[in-house]
């Protein structure tokens, strides 16, 4: 009674609330997605971030100067040209949505012989094997347009990029020691790739 007469009262001393039970701990994170790597065709704007990439990055591994940008320029130029779109073709790698590299596949010496191009990969996206996927994609359509093989120029500084064309099967056929892009002792490389040879492989 004397409880039932205090809480008449407002007087009554207030029972003591439950305790909550503890929040559960959160779920560990687990690792992030890994970003969407795909290869794509040319679309407005890539050009001239290949044209950039290039100037950009010869210049700070390799102390290339302007006069190198300027020589991708007219390359990317006279692809667009005399762009022969059932024999010539441009990948653009992407990771996440943004653009990473680059290859060209264009008609070369001769009407049965390719060359490519301008292949090239962003810091960030090596290790990731897309210079190997660019090129392959480059060769396979060469195959496919009917060339008899591919051939290249390069240097010998550029060590990733000759890895990959030697997995191909890509051969050694001239080089050559210059100066230029404002640099000495340049050593550039030709290299060819007998499609039938490599398809019997």
């Amino acid at each position: 009674m004397g409880t039932i007469e205090a809480l008449l009262r407002g007087t009554a001393e207030p029972e003591p609330e439950a305790e909550a039970a503890p929040p559960a701990p959160a779920p560990a994170p687990g690792p992030a997605p890994a970003p969407a790597v795909t290869l794509r065709g040319l679309q407005p704007g890539d050009l001239g971030w290949v044209v950039q990439q290039h100037g950009e990055i010869y210049a700070k591994e390799y102390n290339w100067d302007v006069r190198f940008e300027a020589l991708v320029a007219d390359i990317v130029g006279g692809f667009v040209k005399n762009y022969d779109a059932s024999r010539e073709r441009v990948w653009i790698a992407e990771v996440g949505g943004e653009r990473v590299g680059s290859v060209f596949l264009v008609q070369g010496s001769t009407p049965a012989t390719a060359k490519l191009r301008l292949l090239i990969l962003g810091p960030g996206a090596r290790g990731l094997g897309l210079g190997g996927r660019l090129v392959d994609e480059a060769i396979a359509f060469a195959r496919s347009a009917g060339y008899d093989k591919v051939e290249l120029w390069t240097h010998s500084c550029l060590l990733s990029a000759r890895r990959i064309y030697a997995k191909r099967g890509f051969v050694l056929t001239s080089s050559e020691v210059y100066d230029g892009f404002g640099c000495t002792g340049l050593v550039g490389e030709f290299y060819e790739l007998d499609l039938g040879a490599s398809k019997e492989k």
